[in-house]
């Protein structure tokens, strides 16, 4: 039984008349008396009693009336529902990106992302570097917003992806402000007590080959925690545990505060690249949007 046929059966009890129903459902009376025809043979019974005036619902008919009314408006709801839920689907954008990036830059991205286009809504997966790219590759993100260094640069150049430089980032050594005398005396002894990042995770594996191995000479570095988040790495520069390499992206403002000091001046840093990447390839309207306004947007550490 089609919608409109419910529809069409409401129409005539509710004015009972076949003329006026086929005016308020934009038919002809004749196209709409085929109408009515057409749906009692598939029911195989009359549903109206004509000799009546004006036209009645036969009463087996009648008995169904607010049945009839609940499953119009349950195949309506649907319909709009299914109608919503596409244009939700073809709007919705999903962004994988690096832990580091997930707090300190990509919501002032996604904030002009959005002012610009309220009718797209954005699902944000915060990941590791591999993570993020595996997600990209196996279609569960549309674009992964990543560090990356030239250097250590992980082998993603290929004809199916478009990558994209839209910043740059630093690479710096904090340490507790309310700490730095204990700093100086651990440096006065040659020790570095530091937090580091798992080897598996990109971080550490900048840490390993581009900050560790140029470490001052005789200093020692010696992990205190390893952890593969940078707020909580952070966190533990902050209450001392050790010095930390943080993007100076997010430590800015803990600098700024008097909470953390930069410590590049005498320990090791690195520039980091943000880069967007995607698959090649047609793409939906949303996520286009999205991109453009990714690749156009300033994403500098001192933004």
């Amino acid at each position: 039984m089609r919608l409109e046929w419910l529809e069409d059966l409401i129409a005539v009890a509710e004015t009972g008349s076949f003329s006026e129903a086929a005016e308020r459902r934009s038919l002809t009376q004749s196209a709409f008396s085929r109408r009515i025809r057409q749906i009692e043979d598939h029911v195989g019974v009359e549903l109206f009693d004509r000799s009546r005036k004006p036209v009645q619902l036969q009463r087996t008919t009648e008995a169904q009336r607010d049945r009839i009314l609940q499953i119009i408006r349950t195949l309506r709801q649907l319909v709009a529902d299914l109608r919503s839920g596409s244009q939700m689907v073809d709007n919705h954008v999903v962004l994988a990106s690096q832990h580091a990036l997930t707090t300190s830059r990509t919501p002032r991205l996604l904030q002009g992302v959005l002012e610009r286009h309220e009718s797209i809504s954005v699902r944000l997966r915060s990941a590791n570097f591999d993570d993020c790219f595996g997600q990209l590759l196996s279609r569960k993100a549309d674009i992964a917003l990543v560090y990356r260094i030239e250097a250590i640069a992980p082998e993603v150049e290929a004809d199916y992806l478009e990558t994209v430089e839209v910043g740059q980032d630093r690479l710096i050594p904090v340490h507790a402000a309310a700490r730095r005398a204990d700093h100086l005396r651990d440096r006065a002894m040659g020790l570095l007590p530091i937090v580091t990042y798992p080897d598996a995770v990109f971080l550490g594996q900048v840490m390993n080959l581009l900050i560790l191995p140029n470490l001052p000479p005789p200093l020692q570095a010696v992990q205190r925690v390893e952890t593969a988040l940078t707020l909580a790495a952070q966190e533990m520069a902050q209450v001392g545990i050790g010095s930390a390499w943080i993007p100076e992206s997010l430590a800015r403002d803990r600098i700024a505060e008097g909470k953390l000091i930069d410590l590049s001046d005498e320990l090791p840093s690195c520039a980091l690249t943000i880069t967007v990447m995607r698959l090649a390839g047609a793409k939906r309207r949303a996520e286009e949007a999205v991109w453009t306004e990714l690749i156009s947007s300033p994403a500098e550490a001192g933004g």
